[in-house]
């Protein structure tokens, strides 16, 4: 059986595991939680990294620091995660799903400026298995209608876009660390901060609304609560798991990236004879091999393709439905434009088996069946 993912682990983990247990200290914002945001901030260049429970308290938190309202309109891919959604809904606003480019399933940067209206106070683009969206269009209309950009880099930690890491080139980046993640703590994720002006405040949030990092900093003599907020810190255990990955994360992206390779090499006469398409990187995007997909020919074919694979012991998935079509994308958002490639390109997508671990070999073999499939 090749699973579709295994959890990334390196061996050091249970030693700083064990470091946090015998200093008393497995609560947020230990050692471990300022090393990961240590090493983010280097690697990034971003001006602040702060460690969170999950993606999605990063961007809700980023959400929070945009100021969105009831009422405000925020624009983004309908095909993404459920999180980048809810993080906007919960603070009462109205996510306006636009249309994908079929090559890189990003949101089509072409299709943002049309749906913008008076109520408009963010864009959210989505970087699609670590495949940046096209950010000098998205930042110049950004600038031209006074938005603020979050991007939702869930999937993109270790890729940049003509040089700057994913994440750090609009106002706000919301990281994933989850286990499906190339680097990962079980549940966790990170904010990325470009403007020092909102640093004080991302920590006085993600800190129960206190400003009790001051304090820590002796900066002040006694904390207290400030503003509104939550407890956005991850326990310091999980940030030690991380750490363990962080350390060795070239290994990582090079042994994912040689995969991600391989499996190309391997399916490019497919896709020669037409059988099926494989991912798109454009020119001035560096990728972090997050995932391998292909697609199929429509919705039927790539079931059959599915259910093949594991009829031979291999996991493959589908990914999002799109957020236009669920209840609740219904219930609190709409659609602007045309849904010309969300839904089809949606269903025709197929993820391969992609881990940290997953033997050359066994890439070979997965290929070798799905081109049996296609005979």
């Amino acid at each position: 059986m090749i699973n579709f993912n295994v959890p990334p682990y390196v061996d050091t983990a249970m030693d700083y595991i064990k470091e946090c247990i015998a200093n008393q200290k497995i609560c947020g914002d230990g050692k471990y939680t300022k090393e990961c945001n240590k090493w983010l901030e280097e690697k990034t260049k971003t001006r602040k990294a702060l460690l969170t429970t999950s993606c999605t308290h990063a961007t809700e938190l980023a959400a929070i620091l945009a100021d969105i309202q009831p009422g405000d309109e925020v624009i983004m891919p309908a095909y993404t995660f459920v999180s980048t959604a809810d993080a906007f809904v919960l603070r009462g606003a109205t996510p306006v799903f636009v249309d994908i480019r079929p090559d890189t399933m990003n949101i089509d940067e072409k299709k943002i400026e049309r749906a913008i209206t008076e109520k408009t106070k963010a864009i959210v683009p989505v970087h699609y298995a670590g495949v940046a969206c096209e950010m000098d269009t998205i930042m110049d209309i950004a600038t031209r209608h006074n938005l603020i950009v979050i991007e939702d880099a869930a999937q993109g930690i270790m890729s940049t876009y003509k040089g700057k890491a994913l994440g750090t080139i609009g106002n706000f980046g919301a990281l994933s660390f989850h286990e499906t993640k190339n680097y990962s703590m079980g549940e966790g994720g990170a904010l990325l901060i470009r403007d020092e002006k909102d640093v004080e405040d991302a920590e006085i949030i993600r800190e129960k609304g206190t400003n009790r990092s001051k304090f820590f900093r002796g900066q002040i003599d006694k904390y207290t609560w400030v503003n509104l907020g939550s407890s956005y810190l991850p326990s310091d255990m999980n940030a030690a798991y991380l750490y363990s990955q962080l350390e060795i994360a070239d290994e990582i992206n090079n042994q994912r990236l040689d995969n991600w390779n391989r499996y190309y090499k391997n399916l490019e006469e497919l896709k020669d004879a037409g059988k099926i398409e494989l991912p798109v990187i454009p020119e001035g995007c560096v990728h972090n091999a997050h995932m391998f997909y292909i697609k199929a020919a429509d919705i039927e074919e790539r079931s059959a393709l599915i259910a093949f694979l594991k009829e031979r012991g291999i996991m493959s998935v589908f990914h999002y439905i799109p957020l236009h079509t669920a209840p609740a994308g219904i219930k609190f958002g709409r659609f602007d434009g045309e849904d010309e490639y969300t839904t089809k390109e949606s269903e025709r997508l197929a993820r391969l088996p992609m881990y940290y671990g997953l033997k050359p070999e066994e890439v070979d073999m997965i290929c070798e069946t799905i081109k049996e499939f296609y005979k």
